[in-house]
Parts: C-alpha cells; structure tokens; sequence
C-alpha cells in the first residue's frame, strides 16, 4: 500500500509553466495546480479565488479586496493567470490519469477577507454571504468542468483553502478598525454553507472535497459533517486536545493531509522523522497500523510561497519519501 504525498497550493517565483513542472515532476501519482501569489494581487489565493466569482466582482484597496459592480483591472488579471496556470499544467499532464488537486478560498475565508462598499468586511452580512457562497458554486462548477477538460484523466480533487474558518466560528475576526471583532457566526450556517459548496464536485461525478487550513484549533468534526473527505492542516499545532474528534473522523472515513514538512527553508530530518508524529498519533488513538498508508496524504505544513526555490523542490521531494517510510513502516 503506498501512502500519498502532494502540495498544499502556493510554490516561490512567477514562471507558470516552471512551477506546473515542480508540482507534476514533484508528486507524479497527486499532482496540483500551483498558485503563484509573488506575481502580484490576483495572483494571491483571495484575488484567485474572487476572480472565479460568477457575477460578482472585486478590485484592490490599500486595505485589500473591496466588492465593484463591475469586473475591472484586478479582475481581469486574476483570470489571465489562471488561464496561464491551467495552460501550463495542461502542457505537463499529457496524458495523465489519477488524481489531481486544485485549490480555491472557501466561502468563509472568502467573506472575512472581502470588504463590502463601505469597508466591513462581507461577514458581518448574512445575506451577502449568502450571494458570495451561490456565486462562488456556480464558479467553481465552470471551473472543474474547464479543468475536466483540459485533463480529461483527472479524478479532481477540490481543496477549499478555509485558514479563517476557526476565527469565523469563535468570533475572532477583527473588523476594518481592529477595535473589535465581528460576531461567531452560527455553526450550523457556516456548515450549511460548506455543505452546499463541497456538492459542487457533483458536477464532475463527485470528486474528493478536502479543506486546508494552516491555523490551530481546526473543527475536525464539523468538516466531517459537512462532507468533508479530508482535512488539510499544520501537523505541529495539533494538541492531544483534538485526538477524540481526529479519532472519529478518521474512522469514519476522513482521510488526513498532514503538513508535517515546514512550508518555510528549515533543515529537513531524516523521512522517517518527519512522520514519527504521524505514527505517534495512530498509537494514542489506537488505530491499526495497516490503516495509516490509506488514511495519510503527506504535505508540507502550508502553501510554500515563503521559501526559496529550492527548498519548495527539496520539501515536496521529501513529502514524498516521508509518505513511502510511512507506507513501509507503519509501526
């Protein structure tokens, strides 16, 4: 049984079709579609994200994306990019059946960080969160059908980047002004919503939905309940706190995405190390061994925009060792 490696989203520089190769050469049997946010905004994952929008727009303000009526500049250059990027990565999956992953901000992350006309940001109105979720579906249904396409081997993937989403629960998301914070959001809505969002893959004979998030304190269970098929996170900011939610989840299927190569230039361990962690947590959980290869996809701990060039290349060459220690030896 080979245990899975693949990106998190984010690689260093501005080259499409450079980074198309990192990510395909790098994870051969998962690869992904590279985000490159050093090119400038709309090529950020919010700007990518906001430029999928169906009939609804953003632009840049000097305090981030702001909603337009009309689609403009920062608009046009977020679909330019991503054009170039599926172009790219196109070119480099010739041919190519098996799993593929793409990225996009899912709805909460998304409202958080898009301000309304008048500065607020879009979370503290239900019914524009409302609009963003409907228009975001109908989006990333275009979306999935053009990557299809494009790769026509492709068992997709979605992964929908929600860092915000514990702060939109815990009412921990700070307004324009920073004196105050917008209030939690109900749970059931926010599980609602991404319920509707992860039925998007439908659409493409009902890929994997996963969710990533690099932040503490990620709601394993309310992802679950939400359709989630696996969570993306930052392996070093869990605390035995979770075990009992991780436990469930991942008998109940949950496949995890553990970031436990440091998204930032670090001395890389030895493979082995870098998933001794992983299988401490199977033996305080009291799972089978045997399971973990099926249940584990190896990643960096985050997006890998922060690191030079060549380690981007050494982390995803090590996820990929660390994922076959994990499979040959599970114990």
């Amino acid at each position: 049984m080979t245990a899975n490696a693949t990106g998190v989203g984010s690689l260093p520089g501005g080259d499409a079709r450079e980074a198309a190769k990192t990510a395909t050469g790098s994870f051969e049997e998962f690869p992904y579609l590279p985000e490159l946010p050093a090119r400038g905004p709309g090529a950020d994952m919010i700007g990518r994200t906001l430029g999928l929008l169906v009939e609804m727009y953003a632009h840049v303000e000097p305090s981030g994306w702001r909603i337009s009526d009309r689609p403009g500049r920062d608009t046009r250059r977020s679909r330019s990019w991503l054009g170039e990027d599926l172009d790219a990565l196109e070119e480099f999956t010739q041919g190519y059946r098996g799993k593929l992953k793409i990225q996009a901000v899912g709805p909460w992350t998304l409202a958080a960080a898009l301000e309304l006309h008048g500065g607020e940001a879009m979370l503290q109105d239900a019914g524009a969160c409302r609009d963003l979720a409907g228009s975001l579906a109908e989006g990333l249904r275009e979306h999935l059908a053009d990557v299809q396409r494009r790769v026509p081997g492709a068992e997709i993937v979605l992964q929908f980047d929600e860092p915000s989403l514990t702060a939109v629960l815990l009412g921990r998301v700070r307004s324009a002004s920073g004196y105050r914070t917008y209030r939690a959001v109900d749970r059931q809505v926010v599980e609602g919503t991404l319920r509707e969002l992860f039925a998007v893959t439908d659409s493409v004979g009902g890929g994997e939905v996963i969710v990533h998030s690099c932040a503490p304190e990620v709601p394993f269970g309310l992802l679950r309940r939400a359709g989630a098929t696996g969570v993306s996170f930052d392996f070093s900011l869990l605390t035995e706190r979770e075990d009992d939610a991780i436990g469930e989840a991942v008998e109940d299927g949950l496949k995890l995405f553990a970031g436990v190569v440091p998204g930032t230039d670090a001395p890389l361990s030895d493979p082995g190390g870098s998933v001794m962690g992983v299988r401490k947590l199977w033996r305080r959980l009291g799972l089978a061994p045997g399971t973990l290869a099926e249940s584990v996809v190896v990643t960096p701990s985050c997006g890998l925009a922060g690191a030079s060039p060549a380690y981007a290349r050494a982390a995803q060459a090590h996820c990929v060792r660390a994922a076959r220690s994990l499979a040959d030896n599970p114990e």
